[in-house]
């Protein structure tokens, strides 16, 4: 057994992002190393804190260097309700123990995974648009038409080489409002996609490209915003478009590969899903061309086991990113080491004090996220202080009692 990294205490945090919370997982060691990881539950996924809160304590006497075991036991005894907001509790641990192991070995993480194949990752910047159109976060906020085209020069002159973006409607005067009924925006719960939506979506396209240039990369996320007629419709609607990837959300295998065979352009997917056997069917259908891990969900040491199972059916990986800097870290460790890498998601847009909550930000040079090697994630909340009433636990080794911290803003 093991004699180091034996785990002493583990706790959850959380702060405040404005429109956003971010939360982390801190898992202590009698070595006095500490390890990290963030995790989410604002996207769908409320619970994953008080999940960690109920099986943490598990981890406490066990050493982080056996994170596989400390998996395989946290699996079992949540197996009746695996997957969900479960799944995505066993994932932050998993992540914050990795973080220990790496840290007590002195190595950066994707040492871990079998050593950097690449030193820099390309990115895109994600959610071109929408965050600067859904809420008055970020500057300068976009209304209308014209902001999409400055946005859209901005992604070239900032030198990115792609940018994603959602779907919008615009009105008579140019003024766009998103369109996300998937995710409730609008009570539309058949999601189909009307003439005026198709022609809503191919003029944002059109106007990005416009402004963009010929040479920046553009992708489209339609989420759950649609149904297999009306995603088949979108893309007819857009086949004569140049784009990077084409990106949905459908839980049927089979819906999604005749989707696939119906686009002129590669089908991106499956950044919802939770564990290996949730991703084999869509494998087995041949139902995409990238499979999107969502490595904070996962785990990292589980999405390279997706990641490998992608590569035996001939399909690539890019990672589901939209979180704070602790969670990018991560994702770009996963990035580093993965060899069937397409591309790397990232938010661009954020508030002027984000970079005031973590301990190193990622450096991003021409359109590429610059590898450090920091031992663990390379990065850390900044710092924590008092009691909050936020739903935060603690798990000690002698009480198991539980606490509530936040992290400085």
């Amino acid at each position: 057994m093991p004699s180091k990294a034996i785990v002493s205490d583990v706790k959850t945090f959380s702060c405040s992002n404005s429109w956003r919370n971010y939360y982390f997982v801190k898992v202590t060691t009698h070595d006095g190393i500490s390890g990290w990881s963030e995790f989410d539950q604002n996207f769908g996924s409320p619970g994953v804190e008080a999940v960690i809160g109920q099986i943490g304590h598990r981890l406490i006497g066990q050493s982080a260097m056996d994170h596989e075991h400390i998996r395989e036991d946290l699996r079992n005894v949540t197996r009746p309700g695996q997957g969900g907001v479960v799944g995505q509790a066993l994932g932050a641990i998993e992540n914050a123990l990795l973080d220990v192991k790496a840290k007590t070995l002195g190595v950066p993480c994707y040492a871990l995974l079998g050593g950097k194949i690449r030193d820099r990752i390309r990115v895109y910047w994600s959610h071109c648009v929408t965050y600067r159109a859904r809420s008055g976060h970020y500057s300068p906020p976009i209304t209308d038409i014209e902001g999409v085209r400055r946005i859209a020069r901005e992604v070239g002159e900032r030198g990115f080489t792609g940018l994603k973006t959602n779907m919008f409607h615009y009105d008579e005067a140019g003024r766009i409002s998103g369109w996300a009924p998937g995710f409730g925006t609008q009570f539309e719960p058949a999601r189909n996609i009307e003439r005026v939506t198709r022609k809503n979506v191919r003029r944002h396209l059109e106007t990005l490209r416009e402004a963009a240039g010929p040479d920046i990369d553009i992708l489209l996320d339609m989420n759950f915003n649609a149904r297999t007629e009306g995603y088949i419709e979108m893309l007819r609607e857009i086949e004569d478009l140049d784009l990077f990837w084409v990106e949905l959300d459908t839980l049927d295998p089979d819906a999604l590969a005749l989707i696939r065979s119906k686009s002129a352009h590669p089908i991106a997917s499956l950044e919802t899903l939770i564990g290996l056997q949730q991703f084999l069917p869509f494998f087995r259908a041949q139902a995409v061309d990238v499979a999107i891990v969502d490595t904070p969900w996962n785990g990292v040491w589980q999405s390279m086991k997706i990641a490998a199972a992608a590569e035996a059916y001939e399909v690539n990986v890019a990672c589901h990113n939209f979180y704070g800097h602790l969670c990018t870290m991560m994702n770009a460790h996963f990035c580093a080491a993965v060899p069937n890498l397409r591309i790397m998601e990232i938010d661009i847009d954020r508030l002027p004090w984000d970079h005031e909550l973590f301990t190193a930000v990622p450096t991003i040079e021409n359109g590429h996220l610059v590898m450090p090697d920091t031992p663990g994630w390379g990065c850390s909340p900044a710092a924590y202080t008092s009691v909050s009433t936020s739903a935060s636990a603690s798990v000690n080794a002698s009480a198991k009692s539980r606490h509530s911290a936040a992290v400085r803003v």
